[in-house]
């Protein structure tokens, strides 16, 4: 996951690709405020967040703030398929300094729960 351009995620956390261009305390706020809205939108089967639920697989803020976000869905035949994509990129849209925001759906490597926060288990009750 993890390239010559991107930092090391944890399990259930995205890989943030680093911006050059952008100082360190402003690629901070962004991706402080691209968590915090990706932690609004919700699989309304599951009560927990795509974020804890390890839905969102890749971030990159680019050096024009536009970000591109790789997700993907807990099973590829999720009712919401066609749907979610839009959700994040409405929430991601709203973070200010974000000028544009593009969502590949993704299904490589297929999700699992070991990508689930200890939040996301939790609110699953799933220990």
């Amino acid at each position: 996951m993890a390239d010559g351009n991107l930092a090391e995620a944890r399990p259930n956390e995205p890989a943030v690709a680093k911006a050059s261009a952008l100082p360190p305390e402003e690629i901070d706020r962004l991706t402080d405020g691209i968590v915090a809205a990706l932690k609004t939108v919700f699989d309304p089967e599951i009560p927990a967040d795509i974020y804890e639920l390890g839905l969102i697989y890749r971030v990159e803020i680019a050096d024009d703030r536009k970000v591109t976000i790789d997700m993907t869905l807990t099973a590829p035949g999720c009712p919401v398929a066609g749907e979610m994509p839009g959700w994040v990129e409405n929430a991601v849209s709203s973070v200010p300094g974000v000028s544009e925001v593009h969502v590949n759906m993704v299904f490589d490597p297929p999700w699992d729960q070991s990508r689930m926060s200890d939040e996301a288990r939790v609110a699953l009750d799933m220990w």
